[in-house]
């Protein structure tokens, strides 16, 4: 728990979404300004009704490639850097999507940020369209280690949404898995995204492990206080939002729900 504690200051932390509208790989993207003055936005936002944390993903990069080409790296790289200056005391992390958390961490290296999330760490995992992921944590820590950053964050999801696992697996062990393999926290999350998890499958977690469990989905202002009781914290990106950017009403609402503003 203490490495966690030494990246975000508070307890229980409130990490909101960045969603990036497409990168410049990608036909319909607005191009690299467009997207860097979209993430300030969102991030002033954020910051103005006190949220504790922020993670930058490239979600509307459809389709969504499983690993990360070199021109995604170097956009979010960009991107990620400006946001992590921009930031007063709100930690920056990434994670690129659909599933290379390689590339997350050099992002994060390279532009300072202080975590990744991932979505398939230790669980064998099969996704309609995807097939299985490589799961290789130990590849994740030694990459890690190989770039100096051990100090940025990793927060792992266990069965994660979207996909079906491939062993039979409860949610406690997964989380041990996830604790013995390295992961600084643990995410747990509903079924699809805005789906809140079941309790049951927090209180699972935390038996299973002594790192913190972050709720991954679903927290809302009527479920907020509930939910925060059951876990260490959690990432929020469909409350937050309204037409794919974060809106300041809805923040500030999640956030006077939960008792955090003003």
């Amino acid at each position: 728990m203490s490495k966690f504690k030494d990246v975000f200051k508070r307890d229980n932390p409130i990490i909101g979404m960045i969603h990036l509208p497409p990168l410049p790989d990608y036909p319909d993207s607005p191009g690299i300004d467009a997207v860097i003055k979209s993430a300030l936005s969102d991030l002033a936002i954020l910051e103005e009704f006190g949220v504790d944390g922020a993670l930058i993903e490239n979600e509307y990069d459809r389709p969504h490639r499983v690993k990360a080409a070199p021109e995604t790296v170097m956009a979010m790289t960009e991107v990620t850097k400006a946001v992590v200056h921009a930031a007063n005391k709100t930690v920056i992390g990434v994670e690129i999507l659909l599933n290379d958390p390689i590339a997350s961490l050099d992002v994060a290296k390279e532009a300072g940020a202080r975590f990744i999330r991932t979505d398939y760490f230790v669980d064998p995992m099969s996704r309609p369209g995807y097939g299985e992921f490589e799961i290789d944590p130990q590849a994740v820590i030694d990459h890690r280690s190989n770039l100096g950053a051990e100090d940025v964050l990793i927060m792992a999801d266990i069965q994660v949404k979207y996909a079906a696992m491939l062993v039979d697996r409860t949610i406690s062990e997964s989380a041990s898995l996830a604790e013995q393999h390295g992961a600084d926290a643990v995410v747990v999350s509903g079924r699809e995204t805005g789906d809140a998890p079941v309790i049951d499958d927090l209180a699972a977690a935390r038996i299973g492990c002594d790192i913190p469990v972050i709720i991954g989905s679903g927290t809302d202002t009527v479920n907020g206080s509930k939910l925060l009781s059951c876990c260490d914290g959690a990432i929020i990106g469909t409350a937050l939002m309204k037409n794919k950017i974060v809106c300041a009403k809805n923040v500030r609402e999640l956030m006077s729900a939960i008792g955090r503003y003003p």
